[in-house]
């Protein structure tokens, strides 16, 4: 079977992220604005391949203050980087349902491999008749590699902000073609 290909979803997908705060809190926060594509081999999941742009100044901690923050020079310089960028370069078969995407991210100009744990969820038919398929993927960065290294030292130790982002993804896809056929 051929490779199909799938739009995200995103009114039903989340991109997620967690960092250490002060050493002893985390901060979570998403990205609201993005979009992607997912070609599928059904039969050889090493066949298919991601690719992801993130709208950088849509990040969102649930604190302005923070966000601007986030979106300045100091973190994603949204003026001049305004996505983030993941493309695939291999899947690999790994347990069950598992399986590791392995890619390059982009962060402001600087591209790094990183390698996701992902799962797929399974597949079916919403009540309009498209047909979904759902991932979830988890991976790790370190920020300092993607240039994002501003940070203030705490008189008791540590930093004020961590250097491994953790990194979440519930993803959901439309087959391209169902789509395409609902909307004419």
């Amino acid at each position: 079977m051929a490779t199909a290909l799938w739009n995200i979803d995103t009114t039903h997908s989340g991109i997620h992220f967690s960092v250490r705060h002060m050493v002893i809190a985390k901060v979570r926060g998403s990205f609201r604005n993005y979009s992607g594509t997912v070609s599928l081999d059904e039969q050889d999941i090493t066949a298919s391949s991601v690719s992801v742009r993130i709208e950088t100044a849509s990040i969102d901690t649930g604190v302005e203050q923070r966000d601007t923050h986030l979106r300045s020079a100091d973190f994603f310089d949204v003026e001049k980087f305004p996505a983030l960028t993941f493309q695939s370069t291999k899947v690999e078969k790994s347990s069950g349902n598992g399986f590791r995407v392995t890619g390059n991210l982009t962060i402001r100009d600087v591209t790094r491999e990183v390698v996701l744990e992902a799962e797929q969820l399974g597949i079916g038919k919403d009540p309009w008749g498209n047909v979904k398929v759902a991932f979830e993927a988890k991976t790790s960065v370190d920020r300092r590699d993607f240039g994002l290294k501003w940070n203030q030292a705490l008189e008791t130790g540590g930093v004020l902000v961590g250097e491994k982002v953790e990194i979440s993804l519930e993803l959901q896809a439309v087959k391209a073609q169902q789509g395409a056929e609902k909307a004419a």
